[in-house]
């Protein structure tokens, strides 16, 4: 498989020129809206690039557009709202069928793709933290009928790259491509507490031609998880996730998988490699997870050179 290198843009903005405040306190979840909004009018033009500048920056979900670079500053930090009113409810994804926290709709994720080409979220190793703690409170008490937001979700698009980030205490799962294809994912640091509810990594879902690489992981949950909806809803989509590589890739996760092949399989599982992969105090390294009735299939599968310590 072959990348381009990271798309120049024609023209850029700054978050501050939307009214943004990097105070860690001021919403600005209608600058970001405003700035996608307006730079999304260069999508035939070149494109356009929105920096974040130094300070923490609080908001809620907001969506991205094509042709389009999001780019942290070294000392940017993106702090996730823990407004639910900042979260809007949206459909339950098809391949799910109902919301996976909870059998009601789900929240919006805090960086949202549907339906675009060529979209790079970046940065200087600035950082993203969900402030997830609340959120994980709210679902041990069971008090939420809505899955938790997700970090970053990229839905129905192609051409995509998420590089060179630190992403702290997601919600729920830190990254989620799901029916999209050409996926680069690279030299992220992705952190969470190991007692961190369902804080997967990469969760990988009925995706084609992606590659992560150079990653280093921390959390509660699987590393890398490979999926494809679940049940009667994954068989009837039927979008298999196929030709993923895996490589350097070190992760810490005591209570589940370095890298996880299901459980959601339910729309297939073909041809994936890994290579050079450390496990650390981790509980598995590959596991293939099915359920009774899920349905699906795995096969092709080639791992080599693991270093596995204290497993």
């Amino acid at each position: 498989m072959e990348y381009p290198a990271i798309n120049c843009r024609k023209h850029s903005a700054v978050l501050t020129d939307f009214g943004a405040v990097g105070d860690g306190k001021t919403s600005n979840t209608k600058a970001f809206n405003a700035a996608i909004q307006k730079l999304s009018t260069y999508a035939s033009d070149g494109g356009a690039q929105l920096i974040v500048p130094p300070g923490k920056w609080l908001t809620g979900s907001f969506n991205l557009t094509s042709h389009f670079t999001l780019f942290l500053h070294k000392d940017a930090v993106i702090l996730g709202s823990q407004d639910e009113l900042e979260w809007p409810t949206i459909l339950v994804l098809p391949s799910y069928g109902r919301g996976r926290d909870a059998p009601g709709g789900r929240l919006s994720t805090l960086i949202f793709c549907s339906n675009l080409i060529d979209i790079v979220i970046t940065g200087n190793n600035g950082t993203i933290d969900g402030q997830g703690s609340t959120w994980w409170k709210k679902f041990r008490a069971g008090e939420l009928n809505v899955t938790r937001p997700y970090m970053i979700e990229i839905m129905y698009s192609d051409q995509i790259q998420i590089s060179n980030l630190t992403l702290i205490n997601s919600p729920s799962w830190f990254v989620h491509p799901i029916y999209s294809s050409n996926v680069l994912v690279k030299g992220l640091t992705i952190l969470a507490p190991v007692d961190s509810p369902n804080t997967d990594g990469v969760d990988l879902d009925s995706c084609t031609n992606t590659r992560i690489e150079d990653c280093f992981i921390v959390l509660g949950d699987d590393c890398i998880a490979v999926k494809s909806g679940w049940d009667e809803y994954g068989i009837k989509v039927g979008m298999p996730t196929q030709h993923l590589i895996i490589r350097r890739l070190t992760c810490i996760s005591p209570d589940s998988a370095t890298i996880a092949l299901g459980s959601e399989m339910s729309g297939g599982i073909q041809d994936v490699r890994a290579d050079d992969i450390t496990a650390i105090d981790t509980e598995s390294g590959v596991r293939i997870k099915t359920a009774v009735g899920r349905g699906g299939y795995v096969k092709d599968i080639y791992v080599r050179r693991m270093t596995l310590k204290t497993m």
